[in-house]
């Protein structure tokens, strides 16, 4: 029976450079977002989880559909599979580690190896269409 972890995130991109964050004790870099609350929408539940992890306020007019990715979840069971529904969004404010975040990083394609395996599969697809270096 394969476990499903259903996580949102934001693809954040600046001069070809990925915006991750890595919660405090973990090794590796996910994108930031996280989980719905029930009867929260994609675009509430986004706004709220980058807002608690990164200080900033994202334009909820400005979050668009940009990709779904799945892999094995990182630290947890095989057969743990995480779903990443990504969006990208403009943002005001200026970017800082918050509540359980512990760094905040750009990172370049060649920095993957750092990265979560469903992150890695996100930055895949980023380099393939050239938006990142």
């Amino acid at each position: 029976m394969t476990n499903t972890i259903d996580k949102l995130a934001w693809i954040q991109i600046t001069d070809k450079r990925l915006l991750a964050t890595r919660s405090r004790g973990k090794d590796l870099f996910y994108l930031p977002g996280g989980k719905r609350e029930p009867g929260e929408t994609d675009r509430a539940a986004l706004v709220r989880e980058v807002q608690e992890e990164l200080s900033v306020a994202l334009e909820p007019e400005t979050v668009s559909y940009f990709d779904t990715f799945t892999a094995q979840a990182h630290g947890k069971a095989a057969g743990t599979v995480v779903i990443s529904t990504c969006y990208q969004a403009d943002y005001t404010g200026q970017l800082q580690a918050a509540n359980e975040i512990e760094e905040v990083t750009w990172l370049s394609y060649q920095e993957r190896n750092r990265c979560s395996n469903v992150l890695q599969i996100v930055m895949d697809s980023l380099k393939n269409k050239g938006m990142i270096a």
